[in-house]
């Protein structure tokens, strides 16, 4: 426990490294939320956005938001016009895509039981590609993700491949995926204070009965360690001499529920 208090003091520490330098305003709540709890250590989030992306940068010297080789034409974390889109296409000159890309949380949990209770609730909300990675050394992440993207190509090599009517129709559907974003993220703060206010009360409880039956736990776990003496056979107490078989770095847990 003190380990994982330590290295979120560490992550929580450095400086922003995304190009904003701060936490997107739609995903602040929920970082907030989480990372108040020391079970719970938030390490990257994005509340979704919007990005007219150029796979190729002409202009090695432009302004533009840069993404290893490609340049982000226009990106924006609300909904937004098709002139916004259309003007920012004039700068085109090589593949432009237009995308929407939903909320993503990733989520340091100290223990995998945290990590559950934080998979159930995305899961509940609609972010029905959320997963729970378990490494090694037993770092737990839990990844809040959805499925409700889009990718869709706007221009080849600086030339318009569609006509304005369709990009209107575009922008309409990719503005109705970013306000059911905006839902499903609402929905994902209400039911993550619930549950951790739940789970609080229920620890609460469960620590108050273990004090006042100290002589009942006490005998309990007396009877039960005889009971594995008598029923365990002498040759398993050498399973600990054993080698660790070393078969994966990591094993993923994934939800196969899709939209």
């Amino acid at each position: 426990m003190a380990s994982f208090q330590r290295q979120k003091a560490q992550r929580l520490a450095r400086a922003d490294a995304s190009r904003k330098g701060a936490v997107d305003e739609g995903a602040a709540a929920v970082v907030q939320l989480l990372n108040e709890r020391a079970r719970f250590c938030t390490t990257s989030s994005c509340s979704g956005r919007l990005v007219l992306m150029q796979s190729s940068a002409a202009d090695t010297n432009s302004c533009e938001i840069q993404k290893k080789d490609c340049r982000w034409l226009m990106v924006t974390h609300e909904t937004c016009a098709k002139d916004d889109v259309l003007a920012a296409l004039e700068k085109s000159t090589g593949d432009v895509v237009l995308k929407f890309e939903p909320f993503v949380l990733h989520v340091l949990c100290q223990e995998l039981q945290d990590a559950q209770l934080l998979h159930s609730v995305a899961i509940n909300s609609g972010f029905r590609n959320s997963g729970i990675t378990v490494g090694r050394g037993g770092k737990v992440m839990m990844a809040v993700r959805s499925t409700h993207c889009l990718e869709v190509p706007l221009t080849h090599q600086g030339k318009l491949l569609v006509s304005e009517e369709y990009i209107e129709f575009l922008v309409h559907i990719a503005n109705g995926k970013m306000e059911e974003n905006t839902r499903r993220i609402d929905r994902f703060y209400k039911g993550l204070e619930l549950a951790l206010a739940t789970s609080t009360s229920v620890s609460s409880s469960a620590e108050g009965r273990e004090k006042s039956h100290p002589v009942y736990l006490h005998r309990r776990k007396r009877r039960t360690s005889q009971e594995q003496d008598v029923h365990t056979p002498p040759e398993d107490h050498s399973e600990d001499s054993r080698p660790e078989e070393d078969t994966e770095n990591s094993f993923d847990i994934f939800a196969e529920v899709l939209t």
